[in-house]
């Protein structure tokens, strides 16, 4: 497991145990990140610098800087590293070099939400939402735009009203897209051409996780709604953590976690929404979303508290 604090601090800690593994000080404001794949952990930081270190040691490969704050997490391959920064653009870099290979850019509205979405990478292409609502899928080889499909277009007659952010990860199933935006819709789109198959409205900033059958998702308010992947039709809702500010959720076996402001972790029934269980990491907020692994879920407060803990599902009946 990979963590990483805002003075520079990046740690590796086993999942069973939470032993250190290593720890490596950038001495950067780190914003994004880490996530770690093809043998390299990479951050980010609010003045534009991504590093790249061994996933093994610690040890730093390279470290270039993109000329823009980094929120968000990049997207890692073995072909490249995905990154998406404030200023509305998506670059690719090469992961052993960092340098750029690509390059596009959104219009970024005058009034957004402070967040930038997680680029996703699928079958060697790069998918993301932006700030005025779209989603887009990139060539990751050589940053051509394959499709763009606008999730929310823009209403009302103030700024706030017009606010359409997509600011959460995609989540690709198979050959499916679902996403979900701020004041907006969440959908299921076609992975090779970007249609919309359905479309539900809903206001999420925090995003949706998905499984074989099922969508849930993080309401702005706290709401966490489930939805049918295969039409988009309400299965259940739970409103009893409402106006907890969530984070986004992630799926266990047979239950749907939360994280909330007051540092509390939640387990929903995923076949019900039922809340099943309840723990306190500490009395800081999660902002970061959780990370499950099988049963097995870590949670980091915004107070520098790393915690795992394991829920086993109830035996039925």
């Amino acid at each position: 497991v990979y963590a990483a604090s805002h003075n520079g601090e990046v740690l590796a800690v086993t999942l069973e145990t939470g032993r250190r593994v290593w720890q490596k000080s950038l001495k950067l404001p780190l914003s994004a990140g880490p996530v770690a794949d093809a043998g390299i952990v990479v951050v980010g930081s609010s003045k534009g610098d991504v590093v790249a270190l061994d996933e093994g040691t610690g040890r730093e490969l390279w470290r270039v800087r993109v000329n823009s704050e980094l929120l968000s997490a990049p997207a890692i391959s073995e072909r490249g590293v995905v990154v998406r920064s404030v200023d509305g653009r998506l670059r690719g870099l090469d992961a052993h070099s960092g340098k750029e290979l690509w390059s596009i850019e959104q219009q970024v509205p005058r009034l957004s939400l402070r967040g930038t979405a997680t680029p996703v990478i699928a079958k060697d292409v790069a998918i993301c939402g932006f700030d005025n609502g779209k989603v887009m899928a990139v060539s990751l080889n050589s940053g051509d735009t394959i499709w763009e499909t606008a999730l929310s277009s823009p209403h009302g007659r103030t700024e706030l009203e017009r606010l359409v952010d997509v600011d959460s990860a995609v989540r690709v199933v198979g050959d499916d897209v679902y996403v979900a935006g701020f004041q907006g819709r969440a959908a299921m789109l076609a992975l090779d051409s970007g249609q919309i198959w359905w479309a539900h409205d809903i206001s999420s900033n925090r995003g949706l996780v998905v499984d074989a059958q099922d969508a849930f998702i993080a309401q702005a308010d706290g709401v966490v709604v489930a939805l049918r992947d295969r039409d988009g039709s309400e299965i259940w809702r739970n409103e009893k953590i409402k106006r907890r500010g969530l984070s986004t959720p992630v799926l266990t076996s047979s239950a749907v976690v939360v994280a909330d402001y007051e540092g509390f972790v939640h387990w929903l029934n995923k076949t019900n929404g039922e809340l099943v269980a309840r723990a306190r990491v500490a009395k800081f907020r999660v902002t970061n979303p959780p990370v499950a692994v099988g049963d097995t879920v870590v949670v980091l407060t915004d107070g520098g508290d790393l915690a795992a803990f394991r829920a086993s599902p109830r035996p039925k009946p």
